[in-house]
């Protein structure tokens, strides 16, 4: 059974919602006023709602957010909701979890929201909370930083099979912050930068852990991102969408363990440094029907850092293994190249709600397939990929989005 998108919406991710004295149920109520605005339905038909969050508990106190939709709408009382957690992933597999319903005809509709607010603490504080997602006690224990600690050291597994110049991370950086600028709702789409802010200068990009600096990291954001999914039967008996809908075509999910140690062993023998996640984007270009990654019109990928965008270039197939660097160099993952690579600006430039994260890329590529990008909008976008990873790439989601139908 086909799975559509009827429509989406997302907050402006430079918000401070704390700032602004808001809390879960002000963030709830935006995002779903907005999707369900955008999409063209009521509360009325939405047969069941799937929240992705991650990190609830340890940046606001609160969970079991799944019961926040009908606690600021009333007309959800009653309605079945889940909240789901995968760390970065965990939009990701809200999504999916939503798929399922609908595929399985248990519901004919779903409302699928990603939320996050992280900047209720200090920077470090925020860094120590979105550490609970690796294996704590037994990796990264003498981390500052346990994010930028474990990317830094893919980064040198990376350097170690294949070689790699840390111009091509601060190139990618470079890249997404740029592709923000068009972005009405990205972080970053305001920020200044000079030529040395994508160098080694240890004053204009200072290192953050082991090799990666600051441009090479995603922010801490506040924000959520909202879809609305049907299924035939539902588009079968209702008056068509105002606007042209997107289908899932394709989509992949695998877990492995915690351990980034413990996935580096496992592929020592590999071409790929992380074949697993180079199996869920396969499964999804199988799932959709097509060849490979020159089916795609773009991309929206999890750069979370520099190094998890530089991974997912030759794992989605667009160079051999270890050879990113030469769709860096030649231009490829620019917007009018081969393969347009976060012309949103990604999480670096366009900010890192973490639940809220995969829901947001799966909205993007289907305002991409179907004509609503705006500014950054890929001309004539038929298909999308996107890839949503959570910890060092335990969860791995990957959709592909189109409007062939």
């Amino acid at each position: 059974m086909s799975v559509w998108i009827l429509g989406g919406y997302q907050t402006d991710f430079a918000r401070n919602w704390c700032r602004d004295d808001r809390e879960f149920g002000d963030l709830t109520e935006s995002v779903t006023a907005g999707t369900l605005e955008d999409a063209g339905v009521d509360a009325a038909d939405i047969g069941v709602i799937h929240v992705g969050n991650a990190f609830g508990q340890l940046f606001t106190r609160q969970g079991q957010l799944g019961g926040m939709p009908a606690t600021v709408m009333p007309e959800f009382w009653e309605v079945p909701a889940t909240r789901h957690e995968a760390a970065c992933a965990s939009g990701g597999v809200a999504l999916l979890a939503a798929m399922a319903d609908i595929e399985s005809g248990r519901y004919d509709s779903a409302l699928v929201l990603g939320l996050e607010l992280e900047r209720t603490v200090s920077g470090d504080d925020a860094a120590g909370h979105l550490g609970a997602a690796a294996w704590i006690g037994h990796e990264g224990e003498d981390a500052r930083f346990m994010w930028p600690y474990m990317f830094s050291a893919l980064a040198d597994e990376y350097d170690r099979r294949y070689g790699l110049a840390d111009a091509h991370l601060h190139a990618i950086a470079e890249l997404n912050f740029r592709n923000a600028r068009a972005n009405p709702n990205a972080q970053t789409r305001g920020w200044t930068f000079t030529d040395a802010s994508f160098t080694d200068d240890d004053t204009a990009n200072p290192i953050v852990e082991g090799r990666v600096r600051r441009t090479d990291c995603s922010q801490i954001t506040d924000g959520a991102a909202g879809v609305v999914l049907v299924g035939e039967r539902f588009l079968a008996r209702s008056k068509a969408p105002k606007t042209p809908a997107a289908r899932i075509q394709g989509w992949g999910h695998r877990t492995v363990g915690l351990p980034l140690a413990q996935k580096l062993a496992r592929s020592a023998a590999e071409p790929y440094v992380l074949p697993h996640v180079r199996n869920t984007v396969l499964d999804a270009f199988a799932r959709a029907g097509i060849p490979g990654v020159d089916a795609l019109d773009g991309i929206e990928t999890h750069d979370c850092f520099t190094m998890s965008e530089y991974a997912a270039i030759d794992h989605f197939g667009i160079t051999g293994p270890g050879e990113s660097w030469k769709a860096v160099e030649n231009g490829d993952l620019e917007i009018g190249g081969r393969i347009p690579v976060n012309p949103s600006g990604g999480l670096i430039g366009g900010g890192h709600p973490v639940g809220a994260t995969g829901v947001r890329m799966v909205l993007d590529a289907a305002r991409q397939v179907t004509g609503r990008a705006g500014a950054y909008q890929i001309e004539g976008a038929r298909r999308f990929g996107t890839l949503n990873i959570g910890g060092s790439t335990t969860t791995t989601v990957s959709f592909v989005v189109g409007n062939e139908y």
